[in-house]
């Protein structure tokens, strides 16, 4: 038997956001949706407990066989959320969960793009305690509401995105710990 030296990473270990913000990049290419494809996924205690992706429920016919009913009434983003024949990667997420028995009081999620108002709901009521997003999106009401709930909202940032590595900027009248994120500070814009 010869003697080997141990084995090394040949690799960058990504920090636990970083590895999660992946993830949640892979999950979203399930979307179904034709104009915005989101996911999420469902963390506690560094181990994964529910993905979603946004897209029709399980036996509907997908967007891209029927076409948007968004885009044929001319309804715009962040508008009429209920005037859609799909759910958010944040519902879904929450829902397979449930669908499985499994319990998500106290965790984070992950997802591509901030939640919105009927998702904050969602989240706060399913004992969500931390929202890690990528893409800003304006929903002061979800702001407000996860603000006057205690919901943390954080802007992820990849690293190279400035400073170097994985950072969060603060959102506005949400509290500002960040535990295992190095904070940038808000800039006054929503990359």
């Amino acid at each position: 038997m010869e003697n080997k030296p141990p084995l090394r990473n040949t690799h960058a270990r990504p920090e636990w956001d970083e590895y999660f913000m992946e993830m949640v990049h892979v999950v979203k290419n399930r979307s179904t949706c034709i104009r915005r494809a989101v996911g999420a996924v469902i963390v506690k205690d560094k181990q994964v407990l529910a993905t979603g992706y946004n897209g029709q429920p399980r036996g509907a016919a997908h967007a891209a066989e029927v076409g948007c009913l968004r885009e044929r009434l001319g309804v715009p983003s962040g508008e009429r959320h209920e005037l859609c024949r799909g759910l958010h990667a944040e519902q879904n997420a929450i829902i397979q969960a449930a669908y499985h028995g499994v319990a998500i009081a106290g965790a984070e999620v992950y997802c591509t793009t901030k939640p919105c108002i009927i998702c904050t709901k969602m989240l706060i009521n399913a004992g969500i305690k931390r929202v890690i997003y990528e893409e800003f999106y304006d929903d002061p009401l979800a702001d407000e509401l996860a603000a006057e709930c205690g919901l943390e909202m954080v802007e992820y940032r990849p690293k190279g995105a400035g400073d170097g590595h994985a950072a969060a900027k603060e959102n506005p009248g949400v509290p500002a710990f960040r535990p295992g994120l190095t904070h940038a500070g808000d800039s006054g814009t929503k990359t």
